[in-house]
């Protein structure tokens, strides 16, 4: 049996943010000045997504946000200052490159990188590559997108990424020798729930190997939200997660949860998570850890009846460099550090 192991520079515990679940981003924002500072939020004209771009926009942040058909998220952000839509399909490796192509050319330093978007619990779907559509759109479109746009992160010079994840985590890890569901019988809810955990592995990798580039990465649970849309393949019995059998071989039923743990959030209590990852001062220094309800999450162990916290298979190093050595690969996509 795999002995996980999370020996994280940065613990990962809380430390008393005095923050919680119901804060919402405008709370978190305060007085932030953010003018000068330029920002990427995937999703940003939807759901938690766009209450982000809009908070951070509204503290003086120069907000590019991307979207499969701009002309269809115009609406969405109109009325938001400083706010630019651009085109991205995170299904496509050629429309990724083209937009961090175009961003970079724009000769502007990326102080803030907030990877929100996703589809959750989608029916089997492939990409043209032949992987499977959570975990092209969820991890590698993202890992890909990074990678493009280091070189902005670096002349940033204290950047951050927010990789938006899931509690959904907990409901499966990363199959390292059948992510594409070719050997195995697809399952919408163990493919999203991979993804999730990707997510976390990402940050984690990312933030240990470019943190000596002034760049640090985090992993957010923004909670449990209804209306932030990212249900659209859902029944209404379906909404809420829903217990499945687990890669490391444990059956989750979904948690009583601890008090709050369940509660739903709204849109903007669900974005306050990713805009204090994002600027928090109570952060410097920090990196390669999962966060929620605006503070650094407790580590949990694997079968915790806890609402709250990370599971181990998301927190583990070696999976997590096992993992950037796959993405690698599978995208042929290397970063520069």
């Amino acid at each position: 049996m795999h002995k996980y192991i999370n020996s994280s520079a940065t613990p990962q515990a809380p430390i008393g943010s005095g923050f919680g679940a119901g804060t919402t981003a405008e709370q978190v924002i305060g007085n932030f000045n953010l003018s000068g500072k330029i920002a990427i939020v995937t999703g940003g004209y939807s759901g938690i997504g766009l209450e982000t771009a809009r908070v951070l926009a509204g503290a003086g942040a120069t907000v590019i946000v991307p979207a499969r058909t701009p002309d269809k998220a115009k609406a969405a952000v109109a009325g938001i200052p400083r706010l630019e839509l651009e085109a991205l399909d995170l299904m496509d490796p050629a429309s990724i490159d083209s937009f961090a192509r175009r961003f970079l050319d724009s000769g502007r330093p990326l102080h803030m990188l907030v990877n929100s978007a996703g589809i959750m619990a989608a029916p089997l779907a492939r990409d043209t590559r032949g992987y499977e559509s959570q975990f092209a759109t969820n991890h590698l479109g993202h890992f890909q997108l990074t990678a493009r746009l280091l070189p902005a992160l670096k002349q940033a010079g204290n950047a951050r990424v927010v990789s938006v994840t899931s509690r959904a985590h907990r409901l499966g890890g990363v199959d390292l020798d059948d992510p594409n569901f070719i050997h195995r019988e697809y399952d919408k809810w163990t493919a999203y729930a991979q993804s999730k955990t990707a997510n976390v592995l990402f940050a984690i990798a990312l933030d240990e190997k470019a943190k000596g580039e002034g760049i640090r990465a985090f992993a957010v649970h923004p909670g449990l939200i209804p209306s932030s849309g990212i249900g659209r393949f859902l029944e209404a019995e379906e909404l809420g997660v829903k217990p499945i059998p687990e890669a490391q071989g444990v059956k989750h039923e979904q948690p009583a949860g601890s008090a709050g743990a369940d509660r739903m959030k709204t849109v903007e209590q669900g974005a306050a998570t990713s805009v204090w990852c994002a600027v928090s001062e109570q952060l410097a220094g920090m990196g390669g850890v999962y966060c929620e309800d605006v503070d650094l999450s407790e580590a949990v162990p694997a079968g915790s009846v806890q609402g709250s916290g990370v599971w181990p298979w998301a927190v583990d190093r070696e999976i997590a460099e096992q993992l950037w050595t796959l993405s690698e690969k599978l995208t042929g996509v290397e970063f520069a550090i």
